[in-house]
């Protein structure tokens, strides 16, 4: 484990999130993105293991309270110079985040971190189908086609033989994760143009530890997630190392990436999220996917590449 850490590190230092060197700012762009997708991918294990000894809302609030501290330190003085709209914007984008979160972790905890992520994936083809439904832009054939077939890849990586009956849960509540990423995968593209880098991606995070200390006490109360916690080494080392890695690290990354690349580079370097995963998940849970979900995730993969090199993608902003 601590070998993938040791690297990122490495990594991160080699990157210098400034303007100056224009040449090669886009290949920075490339490689945020890149170590974006790794983080999140290999992460979706040590999410798994931590849920083990602790409630989903309790972990949630833990790694985004952690991780908002170093950020509020790092971008104070883009947070003493926060607007009225700055502030919507982060909240806007913070509640999608917010709500992601709580579905996708959910649903870890109910199924494979492989399905979990390659379901996740889902969110890069739906961000043109909400453009196209609810903002009435045009996308071309080629888009809706890799749609298509993410959502057959879907059916196959989900749905067993027995029929939907049996869908998973956990499988489901990923979905709807999905639904909500893409959601935010469109407002950071409307807002990152406006609004300071530091604000929006300190804002997200700090909407999504309160949100999710909120939701401890009610939902325990509810009856719906008894709160629960055991301090052992894998659920502290999961809370610590998603808290700094894939929040204060690669939330900032994510924005910054954005910025400099096109939407089909980021699109597509996110693509090999759920790749990181299925191969953490193999060589430390030893999970396999069976032939009929392997064809699905490979389809889901497909799906994405067809919809976002090919496709005509309108843009986000307004």
């Amino acid at each position: 484990m601590f070998a993938w850490i040791n690297w990122c590190l490495l990594a991160i230092s080699t990157l210098r999130l400034d303007d100056a060197h224009p040449v090669s700012l886009r290949l920075k762009a490339h490689a945020a993105l890149l170590l974006c997708s790794f983080l999140w991918g290999v992460t979706f294990v040590v999410v798994k293991d931590a849920l083990a000894d602790i409630s989903v809302f309790a972990y949630l609030s833990a790694r985004f309270v952690l991780g908002a501290l170093p950020m509020i330190w790092i971008y104070r003085d883009d947070l003493r110079k926060l607007t009225r709209a700055e502030a919507w914007a982060g909240i806007h984008v913070g509640v999608f985040m917010a709500g992601g979160y709580a579905f996708q972790t959910a649903g870890i905890a109910r199924t494979t971190p492989s399905k979990a992520a390659f379901i996740t994936g889902v969110s890069v083809v739906l961000v043109p189908l909400f453009l196209a439904a609810f903002w009435r832009k045009r996308i071309g054939a080629w888009a809706w086609g890799g749609a298509a077939a993410s959502f057959a890849g879907l059916y196959f990586l989900t749905v067993p033989r027995e029929g939907i009956a049996d869908l998973n849960r956990g499988d489901l509540l990923v979905m709807v994760c999905a639904v909500l990423y893409a959601l935010q995968i469109i407002f950071i593209a409307r807002y990152t143009g406006k609004y300071s880098l530091g604000a929006l991606s300190c804002l997200q995070v700090i909407l999504a530890g309160a949100l999710s200390t909120i939701a401890v006490p009610i939902f325990n109360v509810a009856g719906w997630e008894p709160f629960f916690v055991r301090f052992t080494f894998q659920m502290e080392f999961g809370v610590i190392v998603t808290a700094i890695f894939t929040t204060a690290i690669a939330y900032p990354l994510l924005v910054w990436g954005q910025r400099h690349t096109t939407a089909t580079n980021t699109a597509l370097i996110l693509t090999a999220e759920p790749v990181f995963a299925a191969m953490t998940s193999y060589v430390v849970l030893h999970e396999r996917l069976g032939g009929r979900p392997l064809a699905g995730a490979v389809l889901i993969l497909a799906g994405i590449c067809v919809a976002e090199w090919k496709g005509t993608i309108p843009s986000a902003g307004s």
